[in-house]
């Protein structure tokens, strides 16, 4: 009996802020896909072993978490102005699908350092800060990435510590230019609703106050107290109660309509990457997940979010972006719970500790805009060479 041997495809395997993923240069994979397409879904599933019924991606390079079922294609820039274009590829778990609906803010840490060590950005000093200006595709904006360089090569260790991520490392900061997405359906209104805080009607669960936003990623705000939550809850408080799990999902589906990125709240369940929901609350004493006793005083407001239908052990990079954003512009629910008035920088507390992230908004003709979106992150690759799958597999 004949069988398929398996191919090798050259890939990094990276982490980038509290993600880790599978990087490819596009021009590596194989010819059927390097186009978007049913190949290159099923390649990139098969890469990181999905769909798994167990949930755990044994046969793959996932570890069987949002943050960690992720893909990258990168490939030179033909853009002006941008030196390479990077897709993200968020891998369902237990599902045979590829979500390109967004981006990922924690893997677009490591997307210039991968530019860099892969030969697609050659012109950068041997010493000092490459800046790599980065074309998102998945949602057509610009990330500028601030890359240290030392003798000649990406600098990767370093001081810089993250919440989130046991090691320091070296620093990367992160620029999210002009952040509000330009949602299909949306209109490329940051409040494709018209308003700072709707009231959202979810049938057969309740009526919730919520801030819904694109920047960043399309994003769900909501009042964790309405919930019957203090804002300070880790995983387990939300995973593993299955009714919390399924409400959320509902909610998200609700807010997804509301906002234009679908037309059926049936539409969700083939779009779990965007929108993301979140809730917020004014800070309290509280102990993180890693043991350490958070006070009041420590940060401007809490926030938690779920991921790919799961509360995330710290916060999405592009989740960030959208609570910098929001913190920014007065009467967000958002800018409530981090005590109201107008700011640039906001610090939150998260699952895993503190996050700081900044924004420049700006009230131009009635109409909210925000310039970018500023943060800090660090990366380092922790294996390359090749992945392997079979040939059949795509």
């Amino acid at each position: 009996m004949a069988h398929t041997p398996q191919i090798k495809i050259p890939a990094t395997y990276m982490r980038g802020g509290t993600s880790k993923g599978v990087f490819f240069r596009r021009d590596d994979l194989p010819e059927a896909a390097r186009v978007p397409g049913p190949a290159r879904d099923k390649l990139l599933l098969r890469v990181i072993g999905s769909p798994d019924p167990y949930g755990k991606q044994i046969d793959g390079m996932g570890g069987a978490t949002s943050s960690t079922s992720k893909t990258v294609i990168v490939s030179k820039s033909t853009r002006e102005n941008h030196d390479v274009d990077y897709l993200f590829g968020q891998v369902s778990i237990d599902k045979p699908f590829v979500d390109w609906s967004g981006n990922c803010g924690n893997l677009s840490s490591a997307v210039g350092s991968f530019a860099i060590a892969s030969g697609l950005v050659t012109n950068v000093p041997q010493d000092g800060m490459a800046v790599v200006r980065i074309w998102q595709a998945n949602i057509n904006k610009t990330i500028i990435a601030h890359v240290p360089m030392t003798n000649g090569e990406v600098q990767e260790t370093g001081g810089f510590e993250l919440d989130g991520v046991t090691f320091p490392a070296a620093e990367v900061q992160l620029e999210f230019m002009d952040p509000a997405a330009e949602e299909e359906g949306g209109g490329g209104a940051m409040f494709p609703t018209g308003q700072l805080v709707d009231e959202l009607e979810v049938p057969g669960i309740g009526t919730f106050r919520a801030t819904m936003i694109n920047a960043g990623i399309p994003t769900i705000f909501l009042d964790a107290e309405e919930l019957g939550y203090t804002g300070a809850e880790l995983q387990e408080a939300i995973n593993g109660d299955p009714a919390a799990l399924a409400k959320f999902e509902t909610i998200r589906a609700y807010g997804a309509v509301r906002m234009g990125l679908i037309k059926e709240t049936s539409e969700a369940v083939g779009r779990q990457h965007t929108p993301k929901v979140a809730f917020v609350a004014s800070p309290i004493d509280h102990t993180t997940s890693s043991g350490k006793h958070l006070t009041a005083g420590e940060v401007d407001l809490l926030v938690r979010a779920l991921s790919m239908g799961k509360l995330h052990h710290a916060m999405m990079g592009t989740a960030a972006v959208a609570i910098g954003t929001a913190a920014a512009i007065p009467g967000t629910l958002v800018n409530e719970m981090a005590g109201g008035g107008e700011r640039d920088a906001v610090r939150f507390g998260h699952p895993s500790g503190t996050l700081r992230v900044g924004a420049e908004a700006k009230l131009i003709d009635g109409e909210w805009s925000v310039t970018k979106a500023v943060m800090s992150r660090s990366a380092r690759v922790l294996m390359e060479g090749w992945v392997r799958v079979p040939g059949d597999a795509f």
